[in-house]
């Protein structure tokens, strides 16, 4: 019967022990600047750190955290990185004209009118969206003209891949005194299974 009850509260005390140190919370990184397809995506908004994560959506369908836009005839692509999990609601928009011709190469990040796909500037350009930590507003910010580059490091339209990396001064739709910066910006896309991806 000791035996028993000594066997027991050791068994307790173990599961007690290992479940108060078993942390198994997601912490978010930056990923790694790969150039193999990986899926990631990844930049410090203002210091703070954005990666793609999917939001719970509608109809058993979730909100996806990265999508890769083509035009007709190549015109242009668009990288759009959401945070649907993090408090600050981060997006970011990366529009790049003509991505098929210019291909490798670092390039000049313009001035964006914080808009989309075909009503983007037709150049290089960023927008992001952060949550003001004190008014709790979420505020656009739209790239300036040569404020920043981008590195395409690959580019591979056979196998659907696209790589680089990013860093930009952007600043306030509404107030354009206010600037911020977007530092460390990386990607590593293979668009054919990018809607496979699961962005935890």
């Amino acid at each position: 019967m000791k035996t028993t009850i000594l066997k027991t509260a050791i068994l307790l005390f173990i599961t007690f022990i290992s479940c108060s140190t078993n942390n198994n919370e997601f912490t978010p990184t930056l990923p790694e600047a790969t150039q193999t397809g990986q899926n990631t995506f990844g930049c410090y908004v203002d210091g703070n750190l954005l990666i793609p994560r999917n939001g719970t959506g509608y109809y058993g369908t979730p909100d996806k955290g990265m999508d890769f836009w083509g035009a007709t005839g190549n015109a242009y692509n668009e990288i759009r990185a959401r945070d649907f999990k993090g408090e600050d609601g981060g997006i970011i928009d990366i529009h790049i004209d003509n991505l098929n011709q210019i291909g490798l190469g670092t390039y000049t990040i313009n001035q964006s009118n914080c808009e989309r796909l075909n009503s983007a500037y037709q150049n290089i350009n960023i927008r992001s969206r952060w949550r003001d930590k004190a008014s709790q507003e979420f505020k656009w910010y739209c790239s300036i003209e040569n404020g920043g580059t981008i590195t395409i490091t690959r580019y591979d339209y056979d196998n659907k891949i696209v790589s680089g990396t990013f860093s930009c001064t952007v600043q306030n739709k509404d107030n354009p005194n206010e600037t911020i910066e977007i530092t460390e910006g990386r990607f590593d896309i293979k668009w054919d299974t990018l809607r496979y991806t699961n962005f935890l």
